[in-house]
């Protein structure tokens, strides 16, 4: 579970991601990234969004369990004040974690948030 200062929660936040941020993508997912302000010293926030495309009511919330796993691993690595949200594709619903987690450091990397994503890969 990751910790409520890092959860992005508001609908008028995650339209902000979205629209102004870099996006990463691959085949189970997409990585939307906003920097913070080089005097933010809050922690960085994560949203997700699963969609019905992903699957029936059980594949969306096991997709977002997993999803929320695997960025709370990465939480550290997110510069202070950063508002990143995740977006499953349909694939995604039939994907395991390990495929969730390498598409996850695929696209933080190309974003240019990790260093070293081949470490976190499990």
């Amino acid at each position: 579970m990751l910790p409520a200062s890092a959860r992005l929660t508001r609908h008028d936040d995650f339209s902000l991601v979205v629209r102004r941020g870099r996006r990463a993508g691959r085949s189970t997912l997409v990585t939307h990234f906003l920097p913070g302000e080089a005097s933010a010293s809050g922690a960085a926030r994560v949203g997700f969004v699963v969609g019905r495309a992903v699957g029936g009511s059980v594949v969306r919330h096991r997709t977002l369990r997993r999803l929320r796993h695997l960025v709370r691993d990465r939480l550290p690595l997110l510069p202070a004040g950063s508002l990143t949200v995740v977006r499953a594709l349909p694939p995604a619903g039939a994907a395991g974690s390990a495929t969730l987690g390498r598409d996850l450091d695929a696209t933080l990397d190309r974003l240019g948030i990790l260093d070293r994503p081949a470490e976190l890969a499990r």
